[in-house]
């Protein structure tokens, strides 16, 4: 059978959170969004296992591409994050700050299926694209041809796109798994966001609409036990726990790619830069990179090729910085908080004790964190 070849401005690869806005967000050009399969529906009962906590920059975004969810979405008012100690607590009040929230937890179905509605997708995969001078190509496994003036990694961790560009990354492994589960909680959470950090494990609960709770928990191995090992870890913040749905792990790890872009072939979230997630800005990250990446195609001088490098290099600037910074003081926290040395815990604690009694401080890691 004969196909006639695809023709686009724009391949989006991976139909994440990350590629998909992209492909929304990118206007103004022909745009195809590849991915190995749809995203599954949102449960008919309970909850999503996996959920994002997003900064109203990131929530803002969306909603300008109409892809936020109408319900399900809870606000974070407050997070209370407390050390080795039990005293020993830094808190941020959405109140306090002058703003109307920190935070939106949303379920990874909801909002993918949000971000999936009306936007053509190809459902395939892609064969090794080939470079060249006027732009990339390549096969899909169903047999069609695609071509486009520039290609973007949104595929995660293990990018094909980045390694058929060639693109080395420097990655370390955790040595931790985060474990992913749903709680039914005693006492009301109150729309605040709660974490502990304690020997190296790093425990977030995060609010579900009712009395639900989401728990994301950085941890070496995986508890006989759960709702009741979450209970004593969490000191009893929100009372007896009943598990809603079934927990899942992940192996966590540090990477980041050594380049974001090449000539025709940029690289947004995952595939560029994954960091740990006791500070949840995973997902953040990518979807600031997506923010980047659709400003400097939507401001590209007319004559301009999308896959120019030169072109790329602006969208690699604007992001080294935020990344490496981000990156740094999470790799930071997790040594610091994980060192197994009484001198070092007494310094943890006292920092955090420290840093709730500065407002000015306190305000300008809210503003960073929210943007």
């Amino acid at each position: 059978m004969d196909y006639k070849p695809l023709q686009r401005d724009l391949v989006v690869v991976g139909g994440g959170p990350v590629g998909a806005s992209l492909a929304r967000a990118a206007r103004g050009m022909s745009v195809a969004l590849v991915a190995h399969e749809r995203p599954a529906a949102p449960p008919a009962e309970g909850f999503d296992a996996r959920v994002y906590a997003l900064s109203p920059g990131n929530v803002a975004f969306l909603r300008a591409l109409g892809a936020w969810p109408q319900d399900r979405v809870v606000p974070v008012h407050a997070m209370r994050i407390f050390g080795d100690a039990a005293a020993t607590q830094l808190r941020f009040d959405a109140y306090e700050a002058g703003v109307p929230e920190l935070a939106w937890i949303v379920e990874d179905a909801q909002l993918q299926q949000a971000l999936w509605r009306d936007l053509e997708v190809v459902i395939d995969r892609i064969g090794a694209p080939s470079f060249c001078a006027d732009g990339v190509h390549m096969a899909l496994a169903g047999g069609e041809e695609l071509s486009a003036r520039l290609i973007v990694g949104a595929d995660g961790a293990n990018s094909f796109v980045r390694a058929h560009a060639g693109i080395a990354v420097r990655e370390r492994d955790y040595g931790q798994s985060a474990i992913v589960a749903n709680f039914r909680c005693e006492k009301p959470h109150g729309n605040v966001a709660f974490q502990w950090f304690a020997g190296g494990a790093v425990l977030a609960l995060l609010p579900l609409p009712g009395n639900h709770v989401s728990m994301v928990w950085s941890r070496p191995d995986e508890p006989a036990e759960l709702a009741r090992e979450v209970e004593v870890a969490s000191r009893g913040a929100l009372g007896q726990l009943q598990l809603v749905t079934p927990a899942r792990s992940y192996r966590l790890r540090r990477l980041a790619a050594q380049r974001m872009v090449k000539p025709r072939v940029a690289l947004a979230g995952d595939a560029a830069h994954v960091v740990h997630p006791l500070a949840g800005q995973g997902l953040n990250l990518g979807l600031q990179d997506v923010r980047a990446l659709a400003r400097v195609l939507a401001e590209r001088e007319p004559s301009r090729d999308p896959g120019d490098v030169r072109l790329l290099r602006r969208y690699e600037r604007l992001r080294a910085e935020p990344i490496l910074a981000m990156d740094t003081m999470i790799d930071t926290l997790f040594r610091l908080f994980g060192a197994q040395h009484a001198a070092l815990a007494r310094v943890r604690n006292a920092g955090l004790n420290l840093t709730d009694r500065l407002p000015v401080l306190k305000n300008l890691l809210m503003r960073h964190a929210m943007a």
